[in-house]
């Protein structure tokens, strides 16, 4: 089991790229695959998570190549997968599953899609009640009032749908609106708080008939070019890490800055930060820029409401700055967080006390006291990417020698990510 040990860093002085955007490069593979034609997506992630949507997408009969971050698609149009051999394994990703859901409910054959035991511990009631809805036959594993992987879906003939989403979901929006391109007439997706709209962007930009959340089906489209930008989830990590030791400038290029994306930026304003977007510019219908921090004091703040959709991958890191800013901060409705690979408002909190944190735990949240001067210790990442990421940040302010353990989940969001971290702490 891998290991990252973590010392202290007095500043930062660097210049990075971070790998491409994970939730991008899901869709951009299973859209092209809807797509008749060649898609070419240029800076693709070629983490484990993304991988698993390709073999997914090649287990249904699409012809998919990938040479590092460049991935050719050879799409056969939306009803042009094949059943699969075997059940469709997603691995640890949650995206995955839940909207190649959406895309197997339009199709005319029986698909089984599980993964591993992370992923069959996470809810799918969301996705399925509205995509039964929609008329598809779908069985899962039930327990208590939900359901859960693996599931069995069987496509068939679908109807469009208005569906207001209980809770913002980026993921359950997708399902519908994919699913919606098998159905005749108008599908409609309400939401009370916006979640990442890359799916609606993307599929604009294939030639998808859709206007904000509100899509027409059983119109094809054709295959594209798409550049994906970096990932801010992934950027955010070391934005944090320079906001948190003074002196530092660190110039991130090329990050995806899609305002359903950049609460982090709000949030670290907010507290206190030096941090400005340069030279941006939109790519397939994408906005990117290059994000420059400089080291910050910050302060403590309250963080609810309609930002918690564009932070929810980003609280772990938050929860860090939090332990370092002057006062309390308060993150509350963030309940979502206990459903992810890990219950993150457990994790986070437990380790960084492990640290010398002053955290207290809530059903929907954390209070955080600092400033506190954290002390190296060993952690567990829990088999969670941002977790352990989270941590390794951390190990940056504390004193002493952190160490983080099992470190190889890094890899389904953010491979190089060590390498990074060794770069800038020369």
């Amino acid at each position: 089991m891998a290991s990252l040990s973590i010392n202290s860093l007095n500043k930062i002085k660097a210049e990075i790229k971070v790998p491409g955007d994970k939730s991008i490069s899901h869709r951009a593979v299973m859209i092209g695959s809807l797509a008749g034609g060649r898609t070419l997506i240029r800076g693709f992630l070629p983490s484990a998570d993304c991988l698993a949507t390709v073999n997914c997408l090649r287990n249904l009969g699409i012809e998919v190549k990938v040479d590092g971050a460049n991935v050719e698609i050879f799409g056969r149009g939306l009803r042009g997968l094949r059943a699969p051999r075997g059940p469709l394994d997603v691995g640890n990703s949650g995206t995955t599953l839940r909207l190649l859901a959406g895309i197997l409910a339009g199709q005319s054959f029986h698909s089984r899609v599980n993964g591993d035991a992370s992923i069959q511990r996470r809810p799918m009631l969301r996705i399925v009640k509205p995509l039964r809805e929609m008329g598809a036959n779908i069985e899962g594993k039930e327990k208590g009032d939900n359901i859960y992987a693996p599931l069995d879906i069987y496509g068939g003939a679908l109807s469009p749908i208005e569906y207001e989403l209980p809770v913002a979901s980026a993921q359950v929006k997708s399902a519908v609106l994919l699913a919606g391109l098998f159905a005749e007439g108008e599908t409609v997706v309400h939401e009370k708080h916006h979640s990442r709209d890359h799916t609606e962007r993307m599929l604009l930009h294939f030639g998808a008939k859709i206007r904000g959340t509100r899509l027409w089906g059983n119109c094809e489209f054709c295959g594209s070019e798409i550049d994906v930008p970096g990932d801010i989830s992934s950027a955010a990590f070391f934005m944090v890490a320079a906001a948190l030791l003074p002196g530092s400038e660190l110039l991130i290029k090329g990050v995806g800055v899609n305002p359903t994306r950049t609460g982090i930026i709000e949030v670290l304003h907010r507290m206190g930060a030096e941090l400005e977007v340069k030279d941006e510019q939109i790519l397939s219908d994408e906005p990117r820029g290059d994000i420059l921090v400089q080291g910050s004091k910050l302060k403590g703040i309250r963080i609810s409401g309609e930002i918690i959709p564009r932070i929810i991958d980003e609280i772990p890191v938050i929860a860090v700055a939090a332990t370092q800013a002057k006062g309390t901060t308060q993150i509350r409705g963030a309940r979502e967080l206990r459903v992810k690979e890990s219950d993150r408002i457990a994790t986070i909190s437990s380790e960084l006390k492990k640290m010398g944190a002053v955290i207290k735990e809530q059903d929907d949240g954390m209070t955080i006291k600092g400033p506190v001067r954290l002390k190296g210790a060993t952690v567990k990442s829990y088999g969670d990417h941002r977790v352990a990421m989270a941590m390794a940040v951390a190990g940056l302010v504390a004193e002493g020698e952190t160490v983080i353990e099992d470190t190889t989940c890094i890899e389904t969001s953010f491979p190089g990510f060590e390498g990074i971290l060794r770069s800038i702490s020369q």
